[in-house]
């Protein structure tokens, strides 16, 4: 569907309400949870809640089968969801929460459902010190970047890249009476960059073929240590690639259900733009331009147009250079401003997903030209975990 098409039919279901608000179009979430689970091929996909910071849509996704777990970014986070009745809450991040590791030490139903990244003998000699009945259930993260002499491709995450280095903080883990439930491995240079360009190709085949030699070996590694439950690897980049290493159990997946504006540009998969924002246009200051009210939602990651939001609908429009999208005003410029009037909307997309959640105290779930429901963001009740 083309975006002034789609646009009218949020316009429709939204013509009550006063912008700025986020809508999420529950025909293409649910086209792009369908195409999530195909690139997985049958492989279980974990729910990754910052790319989500929605409970309701997170619950709706978790209801397609093939969806499995919660990818969680904060302890207190995952003590909130597990309150909530979400199982298998995976912390893909270190803490030093200590209270909110104790806590999980102290309940039983957090001890079970709650798993913790570790990735050196730092977080084992400070998760030794955490007192409660339950034994503490840890994975541990390894570095899934491709590295090419001196040079570093990936992001910068975990300090173990080695089978030694992984079975040695396996081994440490056993020992302090933490259990070791899993590995992960994420691979951002290749699930987090598009193909723009040939070499960008050439590295991820080239870091592909690298992580599945060394991700066995790590993993045969740590299992010879502690029966883990889980090796987890992807992200919605990269699902269809790293399906196919063997040593991996299960996937992990949560942008796509949005398809931000970072996935634009991809070569193996066109998500559909499920999650938009309106914003009204307050200024008509000169011809060829118009002012959107609010619209500075920037993404998180290298300072960059790249991490400005996309104008959506109408088409032929674009930021002036020098102010971008703005904390209370965002100027744009273009052939279709001169077509707006004071008080008609214009459409955005976030670079990113979750992030946006940070902006809304709630999202209205549209399909078609209806409104279907309103539902509450983590903002919207109450919480901000990072």
């Amino acid at each position: 569907m083309d975006p002034a098409t789609r646009a009218a039919q949020w316009d429709a279901a939204t013509s009550d309400l006063a912008p700025p608000f986020a809508v999420v179009d529950l025909d293409a979430f649910e086209l792009n949870a369908a195409d999530l689970l195909r690139r997985a091929g049958g492989m279980p996909v974990r729910l990754a809640s910052k790319s989500m910071r929605c409970r309701a849509l997170m619950a709706r996704a978790l209801a397609h089968p093939g969806f499995a777990g919660v990818m969680g970014f904060s302890v207190a986070e995952a003590i909130w969801l597990a309150g909530e009745g979400f199982d298998d809450v995976f912390v893909a991040y270190p803490s030093v929460d200590l209270v909110a590791l104790t806590q999980v030490r102290s309940q039983e139903r957090l001890a079970r459902e709650i798993t913790v990244t570790i990735d050196s003998l730092e977080h084992v000699e400070l998760y030794r010190t955490l007192s409660g009945p339950y034994p503490l259930k840890v994975a541990i993260d390894v570095d899934a970047s491709l590295r090419l002499g001196r040079l570093h491709l990936g992001v910068r995450r975990s300090p173990i890249r080695t089978a030694e280095q992984a079975a040695a903080v396996a081994r440490a883990a056993v020992d302090a009476g933490l259990l070791v439930e899993g590995v992960m491995f994420y691979d951002a240079q290749i699930a987090g960059v598009a193909d723009d360009n040939p070499a960008v190709r050439i590295m991820k085949r080239r870091s592909h073929a690298q992580l599945l030699e060394r991700r066995a070996g790590i993993v045969e590694a740590v299992r010879a240590v502690a029966p883990i439950r889980f090796v987890n690897g992807g992200g919605t980049g990269s699902l269809h690639v790293t399906r196919t290493d063997p040593v991996v159990t299960e996937l992990a997946a949560g942008s796509g259900l949005y398809g931000p504006g970072l996935f634009d540009g991809y070569d193996d998969f066109t998500p559909e733009p499920a999650m938009a924002f309106a914003l009204p246009v307050v200024r008509r200051p000169a011809p060829g331009m118009v002012t959107l009210f609010s619209g500075g939602y920037i993404a998180s990651g290298p300072a960059g147009k790249s991490r400005m939001p996309k104008v959506f609908a109408p088409e032929g429009l674009s930021y002036i250079g020098t102010e971008g999208a703005g904390e209370v005003q965002t100027p744009l410029t273009g052939a279709a401003a001169d077509a707006l009037r004071v008080g008609d909307r214009v459409w955005l997309r976030h670079a990113k997903a979750g992030e946006a959640c940070e902006r809304f105290i709630e999202v209205h779930l549209v399909r078609g030209d209806t409104l279907v429901e309103t539902v509450a963001t983590y903002r919207g009740e109450g919480h901000c975990f990072g």
